[in-house]
C-alpha cells in the first residue's frame, strides 16, 4: 500500500530544515566544504593555481609518493584489477590480502592481523567484536579515554554497552573506575598511543602497570604512531616495550604507511573472533589488492629506511622547541580558541604559501579550534624555517601552544 508523503515533504519543509541547519552551521563558522587539491609530491600541493607547501597530511614518512609504494600498487592492480570486488568472507580475499596481514602481524609482534577498508572500520570491528564476545558473559563495561578519535566513541556507543569516558591521560581516575567494576563484569580500556590532535602521548608504561593489576582487555589506537615510533616503526608500544601487554592493536595504513585502510592486530583467537563477529568487517567489501600490496611495500620500506622516521621526528622536535613544546610529535597544535581565529590563521598561511589545517567543533572541543600543523620527513629545513616564521608572525600573544603531557 503506497502512503501519502509526510506532511514534511508535501510543505517543502525538509528543504526549509536543511537551509536552517546549514545557516546555523555557517554563522558559527563550522561550515565545511571539500576543496580540489592537486597533490605534485609528498609534501607540496596546487589548490586554485597555487603551489603550496603541505602541512595539512598525515603523510609523515612521504610515502604516498614512493617508487616502491606505487610500483607495488600498479603491479597488484594489473594481476589482481582495480577492486576486490566482494567482502572478503565471500570471494574478495586475495593473496595479496594474506600477504599483507602475515607482513603487518609480524611486524607489529602479534599473532595474526585482518584488514578492512578503512581505519574507521577497523576500530568499529574491534569493538564490536570484544563486545559480541562479552554479551552473556556477564558484559563489558568499556573506560575510554576522552580524546579518543570518533570512531572509536561511535563503536562504543553504538554497542549499547555500559561505558565511562575518563578524562584525558588521567591514569588516577581510570584507576577508580577500574575498581569500581562488578563481579563478573569484563572491563576494556580503549586509548590511542599519540592522539590526533593535540599530538601528545598516552602513558602506556602507566597504562601497563594498571592492566598488570586489574587485568582488563586493551585496546590500543596506534594510527598515528605507526610508521614513525618504535625500533622498526612498529608503534610506540614496541618503542615503550609494552607490546605485550595490548590485547588489541589497531593501525592504519593511510597515515605513515602511505596507502589506505585500517588493519586490526592481535591473538589468532581474537581475529578470528573478529572475522565472526565483527560486522564493520563481514558486511563490507574488502580493501583493493592494491592498496593490501601497496601498504606491504610501505612497511618495508619503513624497515629499511630508517632515515625517514628520525627525519620527521627532528623536524617536530625543531618545531615543537620553536614554540616551547615539548615532545616530537609530528602533529604539532595551536590552539587559538575560536572558530573565525583559526580560520583567520589558515587564511594567512595559505596566503604565505602553506596549507594548514583549520580544526573546529565538533573536532575538538568547543573554545580550542586550532592550527593542526602536520610535518613529514619530505620538508625541507628551508620550508620547515618558514613554517616557524611564519606560525610566530601569527602573533604569539594570541597563541596558546599546546604539547605532549
Amino acid at each position: 500500500m503506497n502512503r501519502p508523503p509526510s506532511s514534511a515533504a508535501q510543505s517543502g519543509q525538509w528543504e526549509r530544515w536543511i537551509a536552517d541547519e546549514l545557516e546555523l552551521v555557517r554563522s558559527s563558522d563550522r561550515h565545511r566544504s571539500r576543496q580540489l587539491v592537486r597533490p605534485l609530491d609528498a609534501v607540496h600541493v596546487e589548490i586554485d593555481g597555487r603551489r603550496l607547501v603541505n602541512f595539512a597530511s598525515n603523510n609523515y614518512l612521504g610515502l604516498t609518493h614512493h617508487p616502491a609504494v606505487i610500483d607495488a600498487l600498479r603491479e597488484a592492480a594489473t594481476s589482481h584489477g582495480a577492486g576486490s570486488g566482494a567482502a572478503a568472507l565471500i570471494s574478495g580475499y586475495t593473496p595479496a590480502h594474506a600477504s599483507a596481514e602475515g607482513t603487518l602481524a609480524r611486524w607489529k609482534g602479534t599473532q595474526a592481523a585482518v584488514l578492512l577498508p578503512s581505519g574507521y572500520q577497523a576500530n568499529l570491528a574491534a569493538v564490536q567484536t570484544i563486545a559480541a564476545i562479552a554479551q552473556g558473559r556477564g558484559g563489558v563495561r568499556f573506560l575510554i579515554d576522552k580524546l579518543c578519535h570518533a570512531s572509536l566513541i561511535d563503536a562504543v556507543r553504538a554497542t549499547g554497552a555500559s561505558f565511562r569516558v575518563f578524562p584525558h591521560n588521567h591514569l588516577t581516575k581510570l584507576e577508580r573506575l577500574l575498581g569500581e567494576a562488578g563481579e563478573g563484569t569484563a572491563q576494556a580500556v580503549i586509548t590511542e598511543s599519540i592522539y590526533s590532535m593535540d599530538g601528545d602521548a598516552a602513558d602506556l608504561v602507566g597504562l601497563s602497570a594498571l592492566r598488570k593489576r586489574f587485568g582488563f582487555i586493551w585496546l590500543l589506537d596506534e594510527a598515528h604512531a605507526t610508521g614513525v615510533y618504535g625500533p622498526s616503526g612498529s608503534g610506540l608500544a614496541a618503542e615503550l616495550g609494552v607490546s605485550d601487554a595490548v590485547d588489541v592493536s589497531v593501525v592504519t595504513l593511510s597515515k605513515a604507511l602511505g596507502a589506505m585502510g585500517g588493519a586490526v592486530c592481535g591473538s589468532s583467537a581474537f581475529c578470528e573472533a573478529l572475522v565472526n563477529l565483527g560486522r564493520a568487517f563481514i558486511f563490507s567489501t574488502n580493501i583493493a589488492p592494491a592498496m593490501a600490496a601497496a601498504a606491504e611495500a610501505a612497511m618495508g620500506v619503513v624497515q629499511r629506511e630508517p632515515q625517514r622516521r628520525q627525519r620527521v621526528r627532528e623536524l617536530a622536535a625543531r618545531v615543537r622547541e620553536s614554540l616551547a613544546m615539548p615532545g616530537d610529535s609530528p602533529i604539532v597544535p595551536v590552539i587559538l580558541g575560536t572558530e573565525t581565529a583559526a580560520m583567520a590563521a589558515a587564511f594567512r598561511l595559505r596566503e604565505w604559501g602553506m596549507l594548514v589545517g583549520a580544526v573546529r567543533p565538533p573536532t575538538v572541543a568547543r573554545g580550542s579550534s586550532r592550527l593542526r600543523i602536520t610535518l613529514s620527513c619530505e620538508h625541507g629545513d628551508e620550508e620547515v624555517a618558514g613554517l616557524i616564521d611564519a606560525i610566530k608572525s601569527l602573533g604569539r600573544s594570541s597563541l596558546q601552544a599546546t604539547g605532549p603531557a
